[in-house]
């Protein structure tokens, strides 16, 4: 064997993808010494989004003051590609739920400090910015990050304001002169890895609220507000974003990213791939290694073994899974591009049992596909 790329999604709790990466290489190099191994460390958007992405490609890592999910200040940060000339973002480095534990309040908590990293990017030079929309704690629809970026929203006596999840309804009037401005020529592209609307049973307040905190009393006041906001941003841009897919994703930042930013949403694999140069990785390689921590139903729907299958297809090279766990559902894959999937699991044991030796255990699953595939080249 010459060639293995390998692009794996994280184990969550755990192993990261960058681990994962780690682990399959060394048995690569137990079985084919001197073979050349590729490795592309896929995050779906959420944390550990900027380390994936700066050990695939190489870059710098900035960090600077920001306001965190309840104004109190901290230290966020983004990772600097291409010399500079692309930031990659992950909203969970000041919006996410870890940061907010054992206070969740999706009423209070805002993206302010997501703003605040996006505008330092583009003050940097940066024309591209890759904004990943996941694992955070907030439900303000985006306005704390397009406040941070210059929008100034207004409630009805005139008095402007920074909206959270439970003020959205409040707004009368917004002026996003001051946003646009300042990203006048930058591109941004949203990572989204989810396919719900902005508000209704199937939207951000009532899909996500709970695991942020929200009782269903909290819920309804969620969706109700989300809802105002809609009319709001309908009236003054005249524009229908909410059952955009994706609208919903990360408290209503898929929504708006979209409305306020211009934004383009799409499925965070497909970014990864396309920024990393994925297609031409592939050119040459006798095998790709994707996985995750469990592979399903779910999986199917823009995850990243499907991505990586539909890829790995497209180029004629065999893809092969490892995952904690295989699921219900998910034979679809084989159709998309999945070769085989393999658990890594040795034993039939609680999760609290297995996590310990996840390392060890991919990397003898690893081993074991790969002298497989040894066995079947002929001599």
């Amino acid at each position: 064997m010459k060639k293995i790329v390998l692009a794996p999604d994280s184990f969550k709790g755990t192993l990261s993808s960058r681990q994962v990466c780690e682990e399959i290489a060394k048995a690569a190099g137990r079985v084919f010494p001197g073979c050349q191994v590729k490795s592309v460390p896929v995050a779906d958007g959420g944390e550990g989004s900027v380390e994936a992405f700066l050990t695939a490609m190489g870059g710098e890592r900035k960090e600077l003051e920001v306001r965190g999910p309840f104004g109190e200040k901290m230290t966020g940060f983004y990772g600097l590609l291409e010399g500079g000339r692309t930031a990659i973002i992950e909203m969970a480095a000041c919006a996410g739920l870890p940061l907010a534990e054992g206070r969740l309040d999706p009423e209070r908590a805002t993206t302010y400090g997501v703003g605040q990293l996006m505008v330092d990017a583009a003050r940097s030079g940066c024309g591209k910015i890759i904004l990943g929309l996941g694992g955070s704690c907030t439900n303000d629809g985006g306005c704390g990050a397009a406040a941070a970026a210059g929008a100034r929203f207004f409630r009805e006596d005139g008095e402007a304001f920074v909206p959270t999840g439970g003020t959205l309804g409040e707004i009368a009037g917004m002026d996003l002169t001051g946003l646009r401005r300042a990203f006048a020529g930058v591109e941004i592209v949203a990572m989204c890895d989810i396919d719900n609307p902005l508000y209704g049973e199937a939207g951000a307040a009532y899909i996500f609220g709970p695991q942020k905190g929200a009782d269903p009393a909290m819920v309804e006041r969620l969706d109700h507000n989300l809802r105002a906001l809609e009319q709001v941003v309908k009236q003054a841009l005249g524009v229908d974003l909410a059952p955009m897919p994706g609208a919903g994703a990360a408290g209503g930042m898929g929504y708006g990213m979209a409305a306020f930013f211009g934004a383009k949403l799409q499925p965070g694999i497909e970014t990864v791939l396309d920024t990393v140069g994925f297609d031409r990785l592939l050119e040459g390689a006798d095998l790709v290694f994707s996985g995750e921590g469990r592979l399903d139903a779910q999986s199917v729907r823009g995850k990243v073994v499907a991505g990586v299958a539909r890829r790995a297809k497209a180029a004629g090279v065999p893809l092969v899974a490892l995952v904690g766990q295989i699921g219900q559902g998910f034979e679809p894959m084989y159709e998309l591009g999945l070769s085989a999937v393999f658990s890594i699991n040795r034993a039939a044991q609680p999760l609290a049992e297995s996590a310990p030796h996840a390392a060890e255990n991919l990397r003898l699953a690893a081993e074991n596909v790969l002298r497989l595939w040894q066995a079947s080249q002929p001599e």
